[in-house]
């Protein structure tokens, strides 16, 4: 059987007993409906993966004695930043899902000239934390135990103009040289458009400043789509798939 697996943001150490948080809570005593003795798994981000043991039960609480820690090899040493241009409806929630379950390290939402999202500033903590809490589902369900970076949104000149990866690409239709034969990254900003594709001039903006230009073939994608087929090829090429 499967280990339930959470995570837990407080500091932990082999040895010692904490208090489970409301969230983790409400999985082990109301959904999984699981019972002093229990086994379960937590992480707090810091590379760490912990073992635990549930020593209370009830239920609105819960403790848990921290049994082993150890280091997983669940996070890709290709450490991917994402410009992801904001996208109506799920379609921004599916990106951010299945980009961390990719391995990606950073995603910074943007605004683009073709973007149809509009995300006014007294909403926008409020979209930060669900795609926080999206991410987190993802590394639990993963893996991971370390959750990406979501940075509040940003236009898309600033982001184009504050990235200082090794390798900066934007999807583009044209691309003169093939992924295969460029020089192996530690790290990679990808900055991928919205559903309407990005302008002209804002891919001339990001190759001004060392974007290149990356097709992933003769297809186009939706803009959910796009950034798992572009960490899959960078994980397969220079990362840890394959």
């Amino acid at each position: 059987m499967r280990i339930p697996r959470f995570y837990e943001s407080q500091p932990m150490r082999t040895g010692e007993e904490i208090t489970l948080s409301d969230t983790v809570v409400q999985h082990v005593s109301r959904s999984l409906r699981m019972r002093p003795g229990d086994t379960l798994r937590l992480f707090n981000g810091d590379g760490k993966e912990y073992s635990a043991s549930l020593t209370a039960v009830e239920k609105r609480s819960a403790r848990a004695h921290i049994t082993d820690e150890h280091h997983p090899s669940t996070e890709t040493d290709l450490k991917v930043s994402i410009g992801q241009t904001l996208s109506r409806g799920e379609r921004m929630d599916f990106a951010v899902q299945k980009s961390t379950e990719m391995g990606v390290s950073h995603i910074t939402p943007l605004f683009s000239e073709r973007c149809e999202v509009k995300l006014p500033p007294e909403r926008q903590q409020k979209r930060i934390h669900h795609w926080q809490q999206i991410a987190i589902s993802a590394c639990e369900q993963s893996g991971r135990v370390t959750p990406p970076e979501i940075s509040s949104p940003d236009t898309l000149k600033n982001w184009i103009a504050s990235q200082n990866a090794e390798l900066k690409l934007v999807l583009h239709h044209h691309s003169e040289q093939p992924l295969q034969e460029m020089v192996r990254p530690a790290s990679v900003a990808l900055l991928i458009g919205p559903e309407g594709g990005l302008t002209e001039d804002e891919v001339e903006l990001a190759i001004q400043h060392g974007f290149k230009p990356l097709t992933l073939g003769p297809r186009v994608m939706r803009t959910e789509t796009a950034p798992i087929a572009a960490l899959t090829l960078l994980n397969y090429l220079w990362g840890d798939l394959g």
